[in-house]
């Protein structure tokens, strides 16, 4: 794997959404995406690919609601394999249990999609060397073509595992109701460089990434923030490479009057659709 998700780059580390059952959540994610379990308490469960790193954590509200359509959210937060085998073994896998899935190549990445049994998004995909990714005025080249299944079939192993140790949290792409006012949370006050272009949609990264977060207005310009209670996203969290690094981004948050709190060890912030970050060091 490649230097992307590590300093000095800012990346995505963790994500936690909200399920409606718990325990049925917990066996989707280890049986059918092959995460393992780290700790679970009544109403939380920590999930990890290495067995020592929080992955994605899920949690059930005590009032929990169904997911909300046409309000803004995740749309997917995006595992990353560290191998076209690997992303073999787990679309050999997937066909065998019969779960419904999409695909796609991306030029940068091959993919495929796939929904939790609450209508969580999830991508899970493999990302070409980034010497053959192509840039062209600052932006990188991604479009949507048919997936090579067969030729990522044939790289397969046809040992279903679990997802490897080096599996990674790639990126998070998110439903928000002004595409522009996200842009700017992300860029001026984030520190993200915008690097591609989609209709509707803006992805954004460090390092020359394709991208770390992506933003959308897929759900309508004016999507609101869904209630708190209800199916989706929690919160994902940022990692900073040093402190100084943090305090530079906070300062930029608070000069574009970005929300932000001080939650002992980690700081939190929300774009302006609402949706929750960490920021970690």
């Amino acid at each position: 794997m490649e230097q992307f998700h590590q300093e000095p780059n800012i990346y995505v580390g963790e994500v936690t959404i909200k399920v409606k059952s718990l325990a049925y959540s917990v066996t989707f994610y280890q049986n059918i995406i092959g995460l393992q379990l780290l700790e679970q308490s009544e109403r939380k469960a920590v999930l990890t690919a290495d067995g020592q790193t929080p992955l994605l954590t899920l949690e059930e509200p005590a009032d929990v609601i169904p997911k909300q359509e046409g309000m803004s959210g995740l749309y997917h937060f995006a595992i990353l394999l560290p191998s076209r085998t690997d992303l073999g073994d787990f679309l050999r896998h997937l066909i065998l249990t019969g779960y419904p899935l999409g695909a796609a190549d991306h030029y940068v990445s091959e993919a495929l999609y796939l929904n939790d049994p609450d209508g969580n998004g999830i991508e899970v995909y493999r990302d070409r060397p980034s010497s053959e990714w192509t840039w062209k005025n600052g932006l990188v080249e991604m479009a949507t073509e048919q997936l090579d299944a067969e030729g990522i079939l044939e790289e397969s192993n046809d040992e279903w595992k679990g997802l490897p140790s080096g599996t990674l949290m790639g990126h998070i792409h998110l439903h928000v109701g002004d595409l522009e006012k996200a842009k700017e949370f992300y860029t001026k006050g984030m520190g993200f460089e915008v690097v591609s272009y989609y209709p509707q949609a803006v992805f954004l990264s460090s390092g020359r990434y394709h991208h770390h977060v992506a933003i959308n207005t897929w759900q309508g310009a004016g999507a609101p923030t869904p209630p708190k209670n209800s199916v989706g996203l929690n919160w994902y969290s940022i990692v900073f490479p040093n402190q100084e690094a943090r305090e530079k981004v906070m300062e930029q948050l608070k000069q574009i009057g970005a929300p932000l709190s001080n939650e002992g060890n980690f700081y939190v912030t929300s774009d302006p659709a609402g949706n929750q970050i960490h920021l970690v060091v």
